[in-house]
Protein backbone atom coordinates (compact mmCIF):
# COMPACT_ATOMS: atom_id res chain seq x y z
CA UNK A 1 0.00 0.00 0.00
CA UNK A 2 3.03 2.25 -0.03
CA UNK A 3 2.77 3.07 3.66
CA UNK A 4 3.74 1.74 7.09
CA UNK A 5 1.12 -0.38 8.86
CA UNK A 6 1.15 -1.22 12.57
CA UNK A 7 -0.98 -3.50 14.73
CA UNK A 8 -1.30 -3.08 18.50
CA UNK A 9 -3.11 -5.98 20.17
CA UNK A 10 -3.89 -5.13 23.80
CA UNK A 11 -5.75 -8.24 24.96
CA UNK A 12 -4.21 -10.39 27.69
CA UNK A 13 -3.71 -13.51 25.59
CA UNK A 14 -0.77 -15.87 25.03
CA UNK A 15 1.97 -14.38 22.86
CA UNK A 16 1.59 -17.14 20.27
CA UNK A 17 -2.12 -16.33 19.83
CA UNK A 18 -1.40 -12.62 19.46
CA UNK A 19 1.34 -13.34 16.91
CA UNK A 20 -1.06 -15.51 14.90
CA UNK A 21 -3.70 -12.76 14.94
CA UNK A 22 -1.15 -10.20 13.79
CA UNK A 23 0.07 -12.53 11.03
CA UNK A 24 -3.53 -12.92 9.81
CA UNK A 25 -3.92 -9.12 9.66
CA UNK A 26 -0.76 -8.65 7.61
CA UNK A 27 -1.61 -11.58 5.33
CA UNK A 28 -4.98 -9.98 4.56
CA UNK A 29 -3.43 -6.58 3.87
CA UNK A 30 -0.74 -8.09 1.62
CA UNK A 31 -3.50 -9.88 -0.29
CA UNK A 32 -5.43 -6.61 -0.69
CA UNK A 33 -2.28 -4.89 -1.92
CA UNK A 34 -1.68 -7.63 -4.49
CA UNK A 35 -5.22 -7.34 -5.86
CA UNK A 36 -5.85 -3.59 -5.60
CA UNK A 37 -2.47 -1.94 -6.13
CA UNK A 38 -2.26 0.59 -8.95
CA UNK A 39 1.52 0.01 -9.06
CA UNK A 40 1.46 -3.74 -9.78
CA UNK A 41 0.79 -4.57 -13.41
CA UNK A 42 -0.73 -7.94 -12.52
CA UNK A 43 -3.22 -6.62 -9.93
CA UNK A 44 -6.93 -6.99 -10.59
CA UNK A 45 -7.33 -3.20 -10.57
CA UNK A 46 -4.71 -2.71 -13.27
CA UNK A 47 -6.03 -5.59 -15.37
CA UNK A 48 -9.59 -4.20 -15.21
CA UNK A 49 -8.29 -0.72 -16.01
CA UNK A 50 -6.48 -2.00 -19.13
CA UNK A 51 -9.57 -3.94 -20.23
CA UNK A 52 -7.82 -7.28 -19.87
CA UNK A 53 -10.17 -8.48 -17.11
CA UNK A 54 -13.92 -7.91 -17.52
CA UNK A 55 -15.38 -6.53 -14.31
CA UNK A 56 -17.96 -9.32 -14.29
CA UNK A 57 -15.07 -11.80 -14.03
CA UNK A 58 -13.19 -9.93 -11.30
CA UNK A 59 -13.21 -11.05 -7.68
CA UNK A 60 -16.16 -10.35 -5.42
CA UNK A 61 -14.15 -7.91 -3.30
CA UNK A 62 -13.21 -5.74 -6.28
CA UNK A 63 -16.77 -5.71 -7.59
CA UNK A 64 -18.09 -4.74 -4.14
CA UNK A 65 -15.46 -2.00 -3.74
CA UNK A 66 -16.22 -0.47 -7.13
CA UNK A 67 -19.95 -0.56 -6.38
CA UNK A 68 -19.21 1.28 -3.14
CA UNK A 69 -17.07 3.81 -5.01
CA UNK A 70 -19.99 4.46 -7.37
CA UNK A 71 -22.24 5.06 -4.33
CA UNK A 72 -19.65 7.46 -2.91
CA UNK A 73 -19.38 9.30 -6.22
CA UNK A 74 -23.10 10.01 -6.00
CA UNK A 75 -23.02 10.85 -2.27
CA UNK A 76 -20.19 13.38 -2.76
CA UNK A 77 -21.59 15.01 -5.90
CA UNK A 78 -18.74 13.52 -7.91
CA UNK A 79 -15.87 14.72 -5.72
CA UNK A 80 -14.97 11.19 -4.71
CA UNK A 81 -14.09 9.74 -8.08
CA UNK A 82 -12.20 6.48 -8.60
CA UNK A 83 -11.33 7.79 -12.09
CA UNK A 84 -10.21 11.28 -11.02
CA UNK A 85 -6.66 10.64 -12.27
CA UNK A 86 -7.87 9.39 -15.65
CA UNK A 87 -7.45 5.74 -14.75
CA UNK A 88 -9.11 3.36 -12.30
CA UNK A 89 -7.78 4.08 -8.81
CA UNK A 90 -10.06 3.19 -5.87
CA UNK A 91 -7.24 3.72 -3.35
CA UNK A 92 -9.12 6.54 -1.60
CA UNK A 93 -11.56 3.93 -0.33
CA UNK A 94 -9.54 0.71 -0.39
CA UNK A 95 -7.02 1.51 2.34
CA UNK A 96 -9.67 2.42 4.90
CA UNK A 97 -11.92 -0.45 3.81
CA UNK A 98 -9.17 -3.04 4.12
CA UNK A 99 -8.18 -1.89 7.62
CA UNK A 100 -11.85 -1.84 8.66
CA UNK A 101 -12.20 -5.45 7.47
CA UNK A 102 -9.03 -6.40 9.37
CA UNK A 103 -10.43 -4.81 12.53
CA UNK A 104 -13.76 -6.58 12.08
CA UNK A 105 -11.92 -9.88 11.75
CA UNK A 106 -9.96 -9.25 14.94
CA UNK A 107 -13.16 -8.44 16.78
CA UNK A 108 -14.80 -11.64 15.52
CA UNK A 109 -11.75 -13.59 16.75
CA UNK A 110 -12.19 -12.16 20.24
CA UNK A 111 -9.44 -9.54 20.05
CA UNK A 112 -11.66 -6.78 21.35
CA UNK A 113 -8.86 -4.36 22.30
CA UNK A 114 -6.75 -3.32 19.34
CA UNK A 115 -5.43 -0.46 17.23
CA UNK A 116 -4.63 -0.68 13.51
CA UNK A 117 -2.78 2.19 11.88
CA UNK A 118 -2.20 2.32 8.12
CA UNK A 119 -0.37 5.52 7.32
CA UNK A 120 -2.58 7.67 9.54
CA UNK A 121 -5.84 5.82 8.85
CA UNK A 122 -6.60 4.38 12.28
CA UNK A 123 -9.20 1.94 13.64
CA UNK A 124 -9.33 1.49 17.40
CA UNK A 125 -11.54 -0.70 19.55
CA UNK A 126 -11.67 -1.26 23.29
CA UNK A 127 -8.80 -0.04 25.42
CA UNK A 128 -5.04 0.19 25.17
CA UNK A 129 -2.70 -1.92 27.29
CA UNK A 130 -2.85 0.80 29.97
CA UNK A 131 -6.57 0.14 30.41
CA UNK A 132 -7.35 3.62 29.13
CA UNK A 133 -9.11 4.62 25.90
CA UNK A 134 -6.85 4.78 22.87
CA UNK A 135 -5.20 8.10 22.05
CA UNK A 136 -4.81 8.94 18.35
CA UNK A 137 -2.51 11.74 17.30
CA UNK A 138 -3.31 13.70 14.14
CA UNK A 139 -0.08 14.70 12.45
CA UNK A 140 0.74 18.40 12.19
CA UNK A 141 0.68 19.13 8.46
CA UNK A 142 3.86 21.24 8.57
CA UNK A 143 5.82 19.37 11.25
CA UNK A 144 6.13 15.61 10.92
CA UNK A 145 7.33 15.33 14.53
CA UNK A 146 4.30 17.07 16.03
CA UNK A 147 0.56 16.61 16.33
CA UNK A 148 -2.09 19.26 15.78
CA UNK A 149 -4.77 17.31 17.66
CA UNK A 150 -5.03 14.24 19.86
CA UNK A 151 -8.25 12.22 19.82
CA UNK A 152 -9.40 9.61 22.31
CA UNK A 153 -11.96 6.81 22.24
CA UNK A 154 -12.79 3.13 22.48
CA UNK A 155 -14.50 2.63 19.09
CA UNK A 156 -13.30 5.08 16.46
CA UNK A 157 -12.41 5.09 12.78
CA UNK A 158 -10.09 8.03 12.06
CA UNK A 159 -8.97 8.82 8.51
CA UNK A 160 -6.76 11.69 7.42
CA UNK A 161 -6.17 12.89 3.88
CA UNK A 162 -3.68 15.64 3.15
CA UNK A 163 -1.06 17.06 0.84
CA UNK A 164 1.87 17.21 3.24
CA UNK A 165 3.54 13.92 2.24
CA UNK A 166 2.69 13.25 -1.41
CA UNK A 167 2.07 16.83 -2.49
CA UNK A 168 -1.19 17.86 -4.16
CA UNK A 169 -2.06 14.30 -5.24
CA UNK A 170 -5.82 14.67 -4.68
CA UNK A 171 -7.45 16.07 -7.79
CA UNK A 172 -10.52 18.25 -8.14
CA UNK A 173 -12.43 16.17 -10.71
CA UNK A 174 -14.37 19.20 -11.94
CA UNK A 175 -11.31 21.27 -12.77
CA UNK A 176 -9.11 18.32 -13.62
CA UNK A 177 -6.36 19.89 -11.52
CA UNK A 178 -4.83 19.33 -8.08
CA UNK A 179 -7.15 20.40 -5.27
CA UNK A 180 -6.14 23.49 -3.27
CA UNK A 181 -7.28 25.16 -0.07
CA UNK A 182 -7.20 22.34 2.50
CA UNK A 183 -3.87 21.00 3.67
CA UNK A 184 -5.27 18.28 5.92
CA UNK A 185 -8.71 16.76 6.54
CA UNK A 186 -9.45 14.26 9.31
CA UNK A 187 -12.81 12.47 9.45
CA UNK A 188 -13.98 10.43 12.44
CA UNK A 189 -16.81 7.90 12.22
CA UNK A 190 -17.65 4.23 12.70
CA UNK A 191 -16.45 2.83 9.36
CA UNK A 192 -12.90 3.53 8.19
CA UNK A 193 -13.65 3.00 4.50
CA UNK A 194 -16.31 5.72 4.58
CA UNK A 195 -14.16 8.04 6.70
CA UNK A 196 -11.25 7.60 4.28
CA UNK A 197 -13.41 8.37 1.24
CA UNK A 198 -15.08 11.36 2.90
CA UNK A 199 -11.70 12.84 3.87
CA UNK A 200 -10.47 12.45 0.28
CA UNK A 201 -13.64 14.01 -1.11
CA UNK A 202 -13.39 17.00 1.23
CA UNK A 203 -9.80 17.67 0.17
CA UNK A 204 -10.94 17.52 -3.47
CA UNK A 205 -13.67 20.10 -2.74
CA UNK A 206 -11.21 22.62 -1.33
CA UNK A 207 -12.62 25.24 1.08
CA UNK A 208 -16.19 24.25 0.16
CA UNK A 209 -15.43 20.91 1.77
CA UNK A 210 -15.63 22.49 5.22
CA UNK A 211 -19.34 23.26 4.89
CA UNK A 212 -19.94 19.87 3.32
CA UNK A 213 -18.30 18.16 6.30
CA UNK A 214 -20.36 20.27 8.72
CA UNK A 215 -23.53 18.79 7.20
CA UNK A 216 -22.27 15.19 7.12
CA UNK A 217 -24.35 13.08 9.54
CA UNK A 218 -22.78 10.73 12.10
CA UNK A 219 -19.24 11.99 11.47
CA UNK A 220 -16.93 14.55 13.02
CA UNK A 221 -14.01 16.28 11.40
CA UNK A 222 -10.94 18.47 11.75
CA UNK A 223 -9.53 20.60 8.94
CA UNK A 224 -6.27 22.48 8.54
CA UNK A 225 -6.44 25.03 5.73
CA UNK A 226 -3.59 26.10 3.47
CA UNK A 227 -3.41 29.36 5.45
CA UNK A 228 -2.92 27.42 8.71
CA UNK A 229 -6.39 27.70 10.26
CA UNK A 230 -7.51 24.73 12.38
CA UNK A 231 -11.28 24.10 12.35
CA UNK A 232 -13.11 21.15 13.88
CA UNK A 233 -16.50 19.78 14.87
CA UNK A 234 -17.71 20.68 18.34
CA UNK A 235 -18.32 16.98 19.01
CA UNK A 236 -14.84 15.87 17.92
CA UNK A 237 -13.61 13.35 20.56
CA UNK A 238 -10.59 15.35 21.73
CA UNK A 239 -8.37 13.74 24.34
CA UNK A 240 -8.62 15.33 27.81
Amino acid sequence: MGTAISVDLADDRPAAELAELADDVFAWLRDVDARFSTYRADSEVCRVDRGELPLAEAGADLRAVLARCADLWRATDGFFDAYATGRLDPSGYVKGWSVQVASDRLLAAGAVNHCLNAGGDVRVRGHSSTGQPWRIGVRHPWDAMSTCLVLSGTDLAVATSGVYERGHHVRDPRRGAPARGLRSVTVVGADLGLADAYATAAVAMGPAGIGWLDALPDHQHAVVTDDARLLHSTALPLAP
